[in-house]
């Protein structure tokens, strides 16, 4: 009787890791947006704005153990949530839940091919399922996020922003002159030509 009511209030980071290894998820991810289980409430998880996952206050050491909660991480409207067949848990995102660091290009214009590697190892070639944005950091700086997968992004690490802004190029897109990058038979605005010019 006691082990079995000591069971609901193991360590969340243990209960998950437990639900979660073994589980099948070796081909492919789990399908996260096909579960509906209850919500649990939140945790105390945390992805730093520079990719590191915190428990506790405490980064979390092991890779691998990363690397499976980023497979059960989901978008919904109101949270991020890691989501097993059981029960979703609320977690703490501080910028994108994800963060480029590695870019391969190859090719010309709008038939470049550029596929982006993540903190986690998943793999995203730039193209109408994984479109490139750019949003406005500090001081007008250029932050640049890749769709990974249901909504979740991943930021390009700052030597992989001037490397992508490098590739970019002005094109007319309704009659206003934009600065981007084309891609992946697409082409990406960063923003009009005339505020490129001062940063």
């Amino acid at each position: 009787m006691t082990e079995a009511s000591s069971k609901p209030a193991a360590d969340p980071l243990a209960r998950l890791a437990s639900s979660l290894e073994g589980g099948g998820t070796a081909k492919g991810l789990p399908p996260v947006e096909r579960w509906n289980p209850p919500y649990g409430g939140e945790i105390d998880m945390r992805i730093a704005a520079d990719g590191t996952w915190f428990y506790k206050g405490s980064a979390i050491a092991r890779p691998a153990l990363v690397k499976l909660f980023s497979s059960v991480l989901r978008r919904d409207s109101e949270r991020f949530v890691l989501v097993t067949p059981v029960e979703r848990l609320g977690i703490t995102v501080e910028d994108a839940p994800f963060l480029a660091v590695e870019m391969a290009v190859e090719g010309e214009g709008e038939s470049r091919r550029i596929a982006f590697r993540t903190n986690v190892d998943d793999l995203v070639a730039v193209g109408p399922d994984h479109p490139v944005r750019f949003d406005r950091g500090e001081q007008d700086a250029m932050k640049p996020y890749v769709l990974v997968r249901g909504g979740l992004w991943a930021r390009l690490t700052r030597a992989l922003t001037y490397d992508l802004l490098e590739l970019g190029e002005e094109r007319e897109v309704g009659g206003t002159v934009l600065f981007g990058v084309a891609a992946g038979s697409g082409f990406f605005p960063v923003a009009p030509a005339s505020e490129i010019a001062g940063l």
